[in-house]
């Protein structure tokens, strides 16, 4: 299927590795000019930068200016700006639960989930609406409506931001299409990492890594974590003109681990 999306020019948050760097890949895969936004690099980035259009851009998205700063380094060396995905977050379990849970660390979550799309969509949408096929994919989580007191203000960064998408989607109807998507456990290192998710809940716990991460897989009816490659070509899709009438969804991807409708 011809996707349409040679010669346009993508912002991407968090490329350098997991979902973020599925994407990059992806995209850049479809001939699309992808200005790569993250704090730090890595050779796999690097690595696809050598063979594609691809231009890693090191920028702390948490700081209120970064965003601006991205979404300035594309617009400086394309001219345009067509698609942006949204992918940047982060988790930090609360194994203690949530009278341990400080202002700081609360503060760090909204930022990075939440604050840190606002401000990028802030800073892109002025370019976008004159871009081509303009689109704005966000990465957020079925946490956003499973509450998790584990997670609780990952759960709430991530609720707050598919809201903001929805309510983007409404203000600039067919001048820019605006999606979520919302993915389950996925393979990258936020849940299978040395300090993701897992480990987390493992020492918590008292087992291993391995046994949580089953356990957390065995709650889907696929019985497994989405690859990371899964997550890019859903968004690929939903960037492109093929989803030209679809705005305003959240796509979920979960292996059926949300059971309702």
């Amino acid at each position: 299927m011809d996707l349409g999306l040679q010669g346009r020019v993508a912002v991407v948050t968090g490329a350098s590795k997991g979902i973020g760097l599925a994407v990059t890949r992806a995209l850049a895969a479809e001939g699309v000019r992808v200005v790569a936004g993250a704090l730090r690099g890595s050779p796999e980035l690097e690595a696809l930068s050598a063979e594609h259009d691809v231009h890693p851009v090191s920028v702390d998205l948490t700081d209120p200016d970064g965003p601006g700063r991205l979404v300035a380094a594309a617009l400086e060396r394309h001219g345009r700006l067509d698609i942006l995905v949204n992918n940047v977050g982060g988790v930090r379990p609360r194994v203690d639960g949530f009278l341990a849970v400080t202002d700081d660390e609360w503060q760090w979550t909204l930022t990075i989930n939440l604050l840190a799309a606002v401000r990028t969509m802030r800073a892109a949408l002025p370019a976008l609406l004159d871009g081509e096929g303009p689109s704005i994919v966000t990465v957020s989580s079925v946490n956003a409506f499973l509450p998790d007191p584990a997670v609780i203000d990952y759960s709430a960064a991530k609720g707050a931001l598919t809201n903001v998408c929805k309510s983007l989607s409404k203000e600039f109807g067919g001048r820019v299409r605006v999606n979520t998507v919302s993915p389950g456990p996925v393979a990258t290192d936020l849940w299978l990492g040395h300090d993701g998710v897992a480990a987390a809940f493992a020492k918590a716990g008292g087992t291993t890594p391995d046994s949580v991460a089953q356990g957390a897989a065995s709650q889907s009816v696929t019985g497994r974590f989405t690859q990371p490659e899964e997550i890019a070509d859903l968004v690929v899709f939903l960037a492109s003109d093929r989803a030209g009438n679809t705005t305003g969804s959240d796509n979920v991807i979960d292996g059926g681990l949300v059971t309702t409708l």
